[in-house]
């Protein structure tokens, strides 16, 4: 899923800090926001003013599970589901 978007960087939880994830985001030239688990030897330094904008993310996925065909995800299509998801995000965004 990685190979199909270009962003400028890559934010995530402790759970994504493997060493082999992170050097294949560094070799597509994306910046990685992914704090080191306490256990890392050498651990890295990251943006923590970008990780702060995750919670964002976070809490806009949990309003649109609420929706339950989106949820469950009974269309097939990913046309589908992407015009369902861009309908919730417009009635969340309105709200």
């Amino acid at each position: 899923m990685l190979d199909e978007v270009d962003p400028a960087a890559f934010i995530a939880d402790k759970a994504y800090d493997a060493d082999p994830l992170i050097k294949k985001i560094e070799e597509r030239q994306i910046t990685p926001v992914i704090p080191s688990r306490k256990n890392r030897r050498d651990p890295r330094k990251i943006s923590f003013q970008l990780y702060k904008n995750r919670n964002i993310i976070e809490r806009f996925f949990a309003r649109l599970k609420q929706f339950r065909g989106i949820a469950t995800r009974y269309d097939k299509l990913k046309s589908t589901v992407l015009a369902a998801v861009q309908l919730v995000s417009a009635i969340i965004g309105i709200n």
